[in-house]
């Protein structure tokens, strides 16, 4: 199977770039997602719809997941499946996630929703999406994508 992005695709914000590093790189594209949403019309772009079934998108991205495969998604959960599979994984931040750094992003997330359990939801959330955000993960899908396809 060839190099692929799989995008965790429902809240995804980064959907302009992915499809611009992918047309230029020639690399095929799925977005996955709970419900239908405008993809653009060109042959390196796939919709997958998934039951809404909890997890239902996820699920099917950790089951598609491989050693090549790119896999664009925010879910901490989901990012340490796909690493476990062999793929690659990039937070919509830029943010890639591998083998040394997935451990603390899940004691963290487990922590943090200790924290919300016990305090509420007064305790803040994620900074919000940046300009700088998105560049930096151009830059991380442009770097991983080319490793990626030098093999």
């Amino acid at each position: 199977m060839s190099v692929r992005i799989l995008v965790d695709a429902d809240a995804c914000p980064v959907k302009e770039e992915i499809y611009k590093v992918a047309f230029r790189l020639n690399v095929p594209v799925v977005m996955v997602s709970n419900s239908r949403f405008r993809i653009p019309e060109h042959p390196l772009v796939a919709r997958h719809v998934v039951h809404d079934g909890f997890d239902a998108a996820d699920d099917w991205i950790a089951d598609e997941a491989d050693a090549r495969s790119l896999v664009v998604t925010n879910d901490i959960l989901l990012a340490d499946r796909c690493l476990k599979a062999g793929a690659r994984v990039v937070a919509a931040n830029g943010k890639p996630f591998d083998g040394n750094s997935i451990g603390n992003a899940v004691a963290t997330r487990a922590i943090m929703a200790d924290l919300r359990a016990g305090l509420g939801e007064g305790i803040g959330g994620p900074k919000p999406f940046s300009r700088e955000d998105r560049s930096r993960f151009l830059q991380a899908l442009d770097t991983m994508l080319t490793a990626l396809l030098r093999g």
